[in-house]
């Protein structure tokens, strides 16, 4: 079964969806059900609550019906005749206003007795269809058209595959997945916290949290200084006028945070950093012989995210970037391009993630969401293609996937479970620097326009730990690890020879906690397991007269001897290199 046959399916078991709440709930009035990732949903809103609860009567029905359902029949239907059959329902009567054009008919699809406004794309032959390869998953709340302003519905997702094999590994995968969900393990392991006084999707980072971001935005930053990037600071907010002249106020100005000041002017929390930065590049005159510029910045930036859409750090309203932005001639944007694609594998490939790239393009049936004249878009996709090209890279196109701005290529990785993230981002902006007149003066002494390339390697700071707690299980490389080696003493005679030898790790620059607590060693031995501390060493009578280390390697069952400079030279190499392996 192909993609596009997928698809159809899981369009198809989402009309049975619908059919099977109606049989249950004949007072629900139904809305729209596409086929997604992984399966289908629809969205009702119902008279009395549904909850999780009656997804196994609703999945039943579903099965029962399947056998009955033989094909969709279309059947053209005038926006009048539309109306007169689904007159008691004011979601489907919104979307036949919408959809039916001056004298245009509609199609609504039958199968068995059920009927449904819809544009097509069905399944060909029900009784292929495997009643053990989709599952009813969850219920949630959703608002009708994506608006905090509409009615709140109820959403039932179902999972659906081309056979139960691949529901089966899919439904493994999921139960891995939320052993690892970053949003239990981050607080287990003490990384972060949210709090309901600051606010949610504002997410606080404790001392061993900050340790990653930081060890995570060094490394970013000890990959561009070697390619010219130099550090500047921006503030956190902006008159409207700068949004205004870059476009993002007409676009998003719903998403921005607000502040009037007390003099009435009216200020925004900043979501991005480009604008601020071309302001920098504006500061002065520039030549020819002056670019690239390369500006990098890690900075907080803030998003007014809809409550139902955040997701632990997936989706917060506060976030880091690691910003970068180089202002450049035309001539120059292949080269710098294929450094910023050279500071991403480097990256991640320390982390083991296969990367292949979708080439971000515009969508020429929507022109009205893109800034900037054909021709610009057109040269800068093209410029892209020849990029990838060059580099003869894994690439697909993502139609409809470009920024506002301009096309770009974005890095998607897949974790240790099989799951793509889209990670790092290249663009390229032809388009603000012709809104805010960025120029050099070329070798003829004439102002020649610039391109702008935005690229952010982690992006949010928020959204990639949340991949990389997951992709590890919370057991970081020891290099990652803010806790590399703790130190347990099996009695209190072993205390002071304890504190002398976290002294020394700590002179090393080794992330050192000691547990003197007055328990059993068992006890303290599965703590340390539990915070998934790379090396545990266990100090008592033997270990201080030998001068010899006892180390508990995580995810190991024996204990290995070392001496100290012998523990000291294998743990400095792999922190160096950033290896993977204890």
């Amino acid at each position: 079964m192909n993609q596009e046959q997928l698809e159809q399916l899981r369009h198809s078991l989402a009309h049975l969806l619908a059919a099977a709440v109606l049989k249950i709930r004949p007072e629900a009035k139904r809305t729209i059900g596409p086929a997604i990732d992984n399966g289908f949903y629809y969205d009702f809103e119902f008279a009395e609550p549904l909850t999780q609860a009656d997804l196994p009567k609703i999945e039943k029905q579903m099965k029962k019906m399947l056998t009955t359902w033989k094909s969709f029949d279309k059947h053209e239907v005038s926006a009048a005749e539309a109306k007169k059959e689904f007159a008691d329902n004011p979601y489907k009567l919104e979307l036949i206003n919408e959809f039916a054009g001056e004298g245009q008919n509609l199609t609504i699809y039958q199968s068995g007795d059920f009927r449904d406004l819809c544009r097509g794309g069905h399944a060909e032959n029900f009784n292929k269809i495997d009643p053990a390869s989709f599952k009813l998953e969850k219920v949630a709340g959703a608002y009708w058209r994506g608006s905090e302003k509409n009615t709140m519905l109820t959403r039932i997702y179902g999972l659906a595959f081309a056979t139960k094999q691949e529901l089966d590994d899919y439904l493994a995968m999921k139960a891995e997945a939320e052993k690892r969900d970053h949003k239990k393990l981050g607080p287990a392991l003490d990384l972060f916290t949210f709090s309901e006084l600051v606010g949610s999707g504002l997410p606080l980072w404790t001392p061993k949290g900050t340790i990653l971001r930081n060890l995570l935005d060094d490394f970013v930053w000890e990959l561009r200084k070697k390619y010219g990037y130099e550090k500047v600071e921006i503030p956190h907010i902006t008159k409207k006028d700068l949004y205004e002249t870059s476009g993002h106020w007409d676009k998003f100005q719903d998403d921005l945070f607000k502040i009037t000041t007390r003099e009435g002017h009216l200020f925004a929390m900043k979501p991005m950093n480009c604008p601020h930065h071309t302001q920098i590049y504006a500061r002065r005159a520039w030549s020819y012989r002056d670019l690239p510029q390369r500006y990098a910045t890690t900075t907080m930036c803030y998003r007014d995210e809809q409550s139902g859409e955040l997701a632990g750090l997936s989706r917060v309203r506060g976030f880091a970037q690691d910003d970068a932005h180089v202002f450049c001639r035309l001539g120059q944007v292949k080269k710098e391009f294929l450094k910023i694609w050279d500071i991403i594998h480097a990256f991640y490939g320390v982390f083991g993630f296969n990367l292949r790239i979708r080439v971000s393009v515009h969508d020429p049936e929507q022109p009205e969401k893109y800034l900037g004249d054909k021709k610009k878009w057109e040269f800068a996709e093209s410029m892209l293609n020849e990029i990838v090209n060059e580099k003869k890279a894994d690439t697909f196109l993502g139609v409809g996937e470009a920024a506002f701005y301009g096309p770009k290529l974005d890095f998607m990785g897949k974790d240790s479970l099989g799951r793509e993230w889209q990670v790092a981002t290249i663009q390229i902006d032809m388009n603000m620097p012709e809104r805010f007149d960025l120029n050099c003066t070329n070798e003829e002494g004439k102002a020649e326009r610039v391109v702008m390339v935005h690229a952010a390697i982690m992006g949010s700071i928020e959204r990639f730990l949340s991949i990389i707690i997951e992709h590890f299980a919370g057991e970081f490389p020891l290099w990652l690890s803010p806790v590399q080696v703790k130190i347990i003493n099996v009695g209190e005679v072993h205390e002071d020879y304890c504190q002398k030898l976290a002294d020394q790790l700590k002179a090393e620059n080794i992330r050192v906690e000691l547990d003197l607590a007055n328990e059993t060693v068992g006890n303290k031995i599965r703590k340390s397991s539990r915070e998934k501390i790379p090396y545990t060493l266990v100090i008592g009578d033997k270990e201080m007269q030998a001068d010899k280390l006892a180390i508990r390697v995580r995810g190991q069952e024996n204990l290995a001897e070392l001496s100290y400079d012998d523990f000291i030279t294998n743990i400095k190499n792999s922190i160096n290199n950033r290896s993977a392996e204890l």
